[in-house]
C-alpha cells in the first residue's frame, strides 16, 4: 500500500481535461495514493464563459471541485498537472498559478517533488508536447523530479505515443480522439511508485 500523497491540478475549460484528472486519480488510487483533485482559479470573465455553452456547463458541473491552494503543493509528495495547450504553452490559467510558487520555492519546499504532465488540443500537432515541455521547465526550477512516463508500458503506443506525458486530441464534439484512459491510469501509477521511491529514500 503506498503512502504518498498527490495531487492532480488541473485547467480546463470544456471538460477534458477535467476527464484526464479524474482518470488519473482512478490510477492512483489503484495505486493505493491518497489523492486531491484540484482545479485551477478560472480567469476568463464571466461573459466570456457565459458566451461558451460547454464552457459554462463545464463550470456550473465542477463548481464542488475545491480550487488549488499553495498549501495543497506543500501537502503534496507528488503532482500531476492536465493543462489544454494554448499556441504551444499551457493555459494563463495554469500559468499564473505557478506564478504564485515563488515563496515554497524560495523556501525550498517544491524540491524533490515528483511531477507529471498530461496535456490536450483540438489537433494531434496542436502542441501538446511542447506544452508539457513548457510545464516542465518551471518543474526543473523547482527542483522536482520529473516522472514521464517515457515508453514504459505499450499503453503509451495505444494512446498516441507521446513519451513526455499522455496528450489528447479533442474532435469537433469534445470527444477524445485516442483512446488515453489507460496511458492516463498509468502515468499516475508510475507517478506514485516513483514518488514513493522518492519518499522512502528521504527517511
Amino acid at each position: 500500500m503506498s503512502n504518498v500523497k498527490l495531487a492532480i491540478i488541473y485547467y480546463s475549460s470544456t471538460g477534458s481535461n477535467y476527464k484526464m484528472a479524474r482518470m488519473a486519480e482512478a490510477g492512483a488510487k489503484e495505486a493505493g495514493a491518497e489523492v486531491r483533485v484540484l482545479k485551477v482559479q478560472e480567469l476568463a470573465p464571466e461573459s466570456a464563459i457565459a458566451s461558451n455553452p460547454a464552457w459554462k456547463a463545464h463550470v456550473d458541473a465542477t463548481r464542488d471541485v475545491p480550487t488549488v491552494s499553495l498549501e495543497d503543493l506543500e501537502w503534496a509528495d507528488a503532482i500531476i498537472f492536465s493543462v489544454p495547450t494554448r499556441f504551444g504553452n499551457m493555459a494563463a490559467q495554469m500559468k499564473q498559478f505557478i506564478d504564485q510558487t515563488g515563496g515554497l520555492w524560495f523556501h525550498g519546499k517544491l524540491a524533490n517533488k515528483v511531477v507529471s504532465a498530461m496535456s490536450s488540443a483540438q489537433n494531434s500537432h496542436g502542441g501538446q508536447e511542447a506544452t508539457i515541455l513548457s510545464l516542465y521547465t518551471s518543474m526543473y526550477h523547482w527542483g522536482a523530479i520529473v516522472a514521464a512516463p517515457g515508453y514504459t508500458d505499450p499503453v503509451i503506443f495505444a494512446s498516441g505515443g507521446n513519451p513526455y506525458g499522455t496528450s489528447v486530441t479533442i474532435d469537433q464534439n469534445g470527444n477524445f480522439v485516442e483512446n488515453v484512459e489507460e496511458a492516463i491510469k498509468h502515468q499516475a501509477k508510475r507517478t506514485v511508485q516513483v514518488a514513493s521511491w522518492v519518499k522512502q529514500g528521504l527517511q
